[in-house]
């Protein structure tokens, strides 16, 4: 078994070694802070009112579970497969491979829920322009971007995640400032009371909570490609404190300041709210903000999903095409199969343009819960193998153990169920999902050559 020191490196040789710990945190919050937060956040509201608070907190600890879990995995063992990986260590190869498989669908499933919502807040400017044309334009931004050097792509993703955390903190201090001063009168007790949906309501809300939570896995695949292990743990760190700041503040403010039944998602509620207590041209401000933040989850769901089936290529799972590499380092291959998502948003925007962004949620949410059970299932397998002595040697370790990792498989597994459950939610959609990919594993595996 390599230890923390020596890493082993799982067939990705190529892979350009560049990204610092502040770009890989970016790179996670980018993919996180996108629809997730500044669309989805309406989404939440609209099922249970001023209650979605507490969705959010409840999928900020399960956040925790996950963020450290894979801390600890990472750190054993940097790879772009990351989950894939530990899944083919500590568990069998079959999860390793839905691992990989799953969070790549859901990934490229995000990048089209992404480029919806860029389509639907450029239209506020261009209501005539539309939204399949400002699709093709942005995917091709993408794609140029993620065909350069890694070194490159995180310069481009730090900057992009840094405009809309930035502008983010400041709408919560803002927030925060109206409601103390009184400009804003407090709002989680109007129109119905905290559970105008009912005490159940922010069990399902938990969906679009968790989802907007998806992201910090994306620490773990980009140590595949970090300087060094040790730019982990403060990575993983970065990423969690930052993202439960930005979800539960945002949502404290955004409750407190807004009516939640003015929600919804044809117009981000952070948009709905500088309307609200009448900033000058702050809606207009922040429109751009949240387009730059599609624009960033995009991005960095691209970055990933294109280093997912670069992993299954160089493991024997996918076309040996898709494990090679162009003269910048990137998976070119890898790069454009990955962009797949995009011809969804398009078809969706074409012909279901009200349900567009709740259909890509739907999809994408099953493959990256799968990356988390995972996750989670193969940390309680390491912490039973490793010896005291190995993992205290580790710059990063769980503060719950292996305990914490089977609490949060439980509560992934219940917000999982209750996905399939929920009526706004496509049933059907996780279902294919996961039978497709059995159905994968099955029809590959006798064919499967490995290194």
């Amino acid at each position: 078994m390599a230890s923390a020191q020596s890493p082993p490196q799982f067939h990705e040789e190529g892979l350009r070694h560049q990204l610092s710990a502040g770009q890989m945190a970016m790179v996670a919050v980018g993919g996180s802070i996108g629809t997730g937060l500044l669309l989805g956040s309406g989404a939440a509201m609209e099922v249970a009112g001023p209650a979605a608070i507490i969705s959010f907190v409840a999928a900020a600890f399960i956040n925790w579970t996950v963020a450290m879990a894979l801390g600890e995995l990472a750190c054993a063992h940097p790879a772009a497969g990351s989950f894939g990986v530990y899944g083919d260590l500590y568990l069998n190869p079959f999860a390793g491979f839905i691992a990989r498989a799953g969070y790549w669908i859901g990934l490229a499933l995000a990048i089209g829920a992404e480029m919806v919502a860029a389509a639907t807040y450029m239209s506020s400017w261009f209501p005539g322009v539309r939204s399949y044309i400002w699709i093709v334009v942005f995917s091709a931004l993408l794609l140029v971007i993620n065909l350069r050097s890694v070194g490159s792509y995180g310069r481009v993703e730090f900057w992009l995640s840094m405009i809309k955390l930035a502008t983010i903190v400041a709408f919560i201090v803002i927030g925060a400032a109206l409601l103390v001063s009184g400009r804003a009168t407090p709002q989680y007790n109007a129109q119905g009371g905290f559970f105008p949906k009912g005490l159940w309501s922010p069990l399902i809300a938990m969906t679009f909570a968790i989802y907007s939570f998806g992201g910090v896995e994306m620490v773990a695949v980009t140590t595949g490609e970090s300087r060094s292990y040790k730019e982990t743990p403060r990575a993983v760190w970065l990423t969690f404190l930052t993202l439960t700041f930005v979800y539960v503040g945002a949502m404290v403010v955004l409750l407190g300041v807004m009516p939640w039944n003015h929600a919804g998602v044809t117009e981000s509620p952070f948009v709905t709210v500088f309307r609200t207590v009448k900033i000058p041209h702050a809606s207009g401000i922040m429109n751009f903000v949240v387009l730059t933040a599609a624009l960033s989850g995009a991005n960095a769901a691209l970055y990933v999903g294109s280093r997912m089936i670069f992993s299954l290529a160089r493991t024997g799972w996918a076309p040996a095409r898709l494990g090679r590499l162009n003269h910048a380092g990137s998976p070119q291959y890898a790069v454009a199969i990955s962009s797949f998502g995009i011809l969804f948003a398009l078809a969706l925007v074409l012909w279901a343009p009200e349900n567009a962004f709740r259909y890509m949620i739907g999809a994408a949410f099953t493959g990256m819960i799968l990356s988390w059970l995972v996750s989670l299932a193969a940390h309680v397998n390491f912490r039973r193998r490793r010896t005291p002595e190995e993992l205290a040697a580790l710059p990063l370790r769980s503060p719950l153990g292996q305990w914490g990792s089977i609490l949060g498989f439980v509560m992934v597994t219940i917000a999982l169920v209750q996905t399939w459950l929920y009526p706004l939610m496509n049933l059907w959609s996780g279902l294919t999902c996961i039978g497709a990919l059995v159905l994968a594993y099955v029809l590959v595996k006798p064919h499967r050559k490995t290194a």
